[in-house]
């Protein structure tokens, strides 16, 4: 019953890793409340995002609950950043375009824009939003569509609508069904999960 158990722990993971979506990347600016940070890495590791950069310029970074975020938090990489031309120019090495989510007039909805090239999405601070400098030195801003009275979402929720439509847009192009690394480096990932 043990091995069985290790063998669908094994595959669980090795099927995961196989389904990272390493050319999608999030990027959270100066978001203080820690439900809001655990939320948004849970839709990272459900939508296959391997990499959160934290970009705090202005809030202390969040004491997150081990309880609420460990779980999704242990299958997240994160990289800490305190200016955004600093996350910014790590991202562009990578070969990644950097999206602004804002309500702006130069913003495009996010079910115009095509999801499956090598981004990074920006989401801002609870109150104030993306970051002036941070939505200037984007490649690109874009905004999710509402039709209410109030024109804006929980940043934890906007997370989740993007991501989500990114994973939409990823899966009728069949990109979960093979992985973006090469063999080695699938094997690594998965020694590494086993020992967490």
């Amino acid at each position: 019953m043990r091995q069985f158990k290790t063998e669908k722990r094994l595959n669980k993971i090795s099927k995961v890793i196989k389904a990272r979506q390493h050319a999608l990347a999030v990027v959270i600016e100066n978001i203080h409340d820690p439900h809001n940070v655990s939320a948004i890495y849970r839709t990272c590791d459900a939508v296959g995002v391997p990499n959160v950069s934290l970009l705090y310029t202005l809030e202390e970074f969040p004491k997150i609950s081990k309880v609420s975020s460990a779980s999704a938090m242990k299958w997240v990489k994160s990289k800490k950043f305190n200016s955004v031309d600093k996350c910014y120019s790590t991202l562009k090495e990578e070969g990644f375009s950097i999206y602004a989510t804002l309500l702006d007039e130069s913003a495009v909805s996010i079910y115009d824009i095509d999801m499956t090239g090598k981004i990074a999405f920006v989401f801002g601070n609870e109150h104030r939003g993306v970051s002036e400098d941070a939505a200037e030195k984007a490649d690109k801003k874009i905004y999710i569509p509402m039709r209410g009275m109030i024109q804006s979402l929980n940043v934890s929720v906007a997370t989740a609508v993007t991501l989500f439509e990114a994973q939409r847009q990823r899966a009728l192009k069949g990109m979960y069904d093979f992985s973006e690394l090469s063999d080695d480096e699938i094997e690594n990932f998965i020694n590494d999960w086993c020992d967490k």
